[in-house]
């Protein structure tokens, strides 16, 4: 995969913002930490970024049954198989140094599968094909969905599927709207494998 330059379908809005956009980035992104591409586009219609921050909200929150190491490998490995290098590469910066997940491990997400030597926790390689289970046939099968529930509880499955839904969502809209590459965010070419 070859990151491209692209010229955005939508523009980023840029400071200074009106009254109600600057609270709502304000909303979607950590203290003192400036919005990036993706919020300050979203926020051009201001009624449908108002009801995503919500559900956004929860899927980056503790009260998300997944812990965040769970939680990146699902994103990471969805915003790959979706070939959103925005996304994708959004979080790898942000968080997989604090998700435990090594350099191959990201690699891993990117180019590789659950089979990859670097995935030693059954968790982790039920994660990976979890993913690409529903990424690829939008379900997920008997035998999967048993070793799934051998290690993980309902509610942890269910945010599962959810958040791999979730970040499909993400991943349609960033690619469609052609937005550009955060400054200095890791590349798929990058990571390599």
């Amino acid at each position: 995969m070859v990151t491209e330059i692209v010229t955005p379908r939508i523009g980023a809005l840029e400071p200074p913002y009106e009254d109600a956009v600057a609270a709502q980035l304000q909303k979607m992104m950590p203290p003192n930490v400036p919005p990036i591409a993706l919020f300050r586009t979203l926020v051009r219609n201001m009624p449908m970024v108002e009801a995503m921050t919500l559900w956004g909200g929860y899927e980056l929150s503790r009260s998300l049954s997944l812990s965040l190491r769970d939680r990146e490998i699902v994103i990471d490995r969805t915003c790959a198989r979706c070939g959103c290098e925005y996304e994708w590469g959004v979080h790898v910066a942000f968080f997989a140094e604090k998700a435990r997940l090594d350099r191959e491990q990201v690699g891993s997400l990117t180019h590789g599968g659950a089979d990859d030597s670097c995935w030693t926790a059954e968790r982790d390689r039920l994660l990976v094909r979890a993913v690409d289970s529903l990424c690829d046939r939008r379900d997920i099968d008997d035998a999967l969905w048993t070793a799934l529930r051998g290690e993980f509880g309902e509610r942890e499955i269910l945010d599962l599927t959810m958040l791999c839904g979730w970040y499909h969502a993400i991943s349609f809209t960033a690619r469609a709207a052609r937005v550009p590459l955060e400054p200095g965010s890791p590349t798929f070419a990058g990571i390599g494998h």
